[in-house]
């Protein structure tokens, strides 16, 4: 059953710097929180100037009336959303897109940088079952641990530089978890290449993947293309429609 999808001026609850160049964005708009699941996104319109397009944040919590986006400073959107203070009101499109398998019994999350932000909600509604295996290049991209330890029944951490955790790769690390636990979902977001590394070791142990992908999304809706995406049978589809989240062996990542 398709799920509503609502244009809301949502109340800016808390704009709150999380580390060096990200953000925590909570959201008063109550109508999209009632219809939100882990892996969807919302589009927010930023009224800035020429910013005519929205920009796509997957859901990283939900709670009653509320949701919950972390954003990364990258460009002239984001670095304008800096400036939102409680109170200000943003024009928020959503719940958008396709979820993540929340049926599991022994779920294995893994994300790498903001792609750890969808992971969040999912990690929260599995309310301990799941493990979390989480990486960044410092110290101080692993800030993340913080939001994921009260829903987590165990956090793994790499980091490129060994500062905290496992010094390496998340990938380095998957195969010694996949031995030790037999999970029944590794569910993944970060970069595409670690996506992709990701899918091909879950395949090797015979776990189901399913994999979030990031494109760059216009409408949000399906209707522009965008952000078609090649499926490994050879068709089209749309991260924002037919995803974000699909099973690896779905498509072209």
């Amino acid at each position: 059953m398709a799920l509503p999808k609502i244009a809301v001026d949502a109340s800016v609850i808390i704009n709150e710097q999380v580390s060096e160049d990200v953000f925590r964005l909570e959201l008063l708009c109550p109508e999209i929180a009632a219809y939100s699941k882990p892996g969807m996104f919302v589009q927010v319109r930023v009224d800035k100037g020429m910013l005519l397009l929205r920009r796509p944040f997957g859901i990283a919590d939900v709670k009653d009336k509320s949701i919950t986006v972390f954003y990364r400073v990258l460009g002239e959107g984001t670095k304008a959303l800096t400036s939102v203070k409680s109170g200000d009101l943003l024009n928020v499109l959503g719940p958008l897109g396709n979820g993540f398998k929340t049926d599991a019994k022994r779920p294995l999350l893994v994300g790498g940088g903001m792609g750890l932000a969808p992971l969040l909600y999912l990690a929260r509604f599995y309310q301990g079952k799941a493990d979390i295996l989480m990486g960044g290049r410092n110290k101080q991209e692993i800030f993340w641990e913080e939001y994921f330890r009260p829903y987590a029944n165990n956090i793994f951490i790499t980091t490129d530089d060994g500062s905290v955790g496992t010094k390496g790769f998340t990938t380095s690390l998957l195969p010694q978890l996949l031995t030790d636990t037999k999970y029944d979902l590794v569910a993944v977001c970060g970069p595409g290449i670690m996506m992709q590394l990701i899918s091909d070791i879950a395949a090797k142990y015979d776990v189901p993947c399913q994999v979030s992908l990031e494109k760059r999304m216009a409408c949000g809706l399906g209707a522009c293309l965008s952000c078609a995406v090649d499926t490994k049978d050879g068709q089209r589809k749309k991260v924002c429609k037919d995803g974000p989240v699909f099973w690896a062996e779905e498509v072209q990542i």
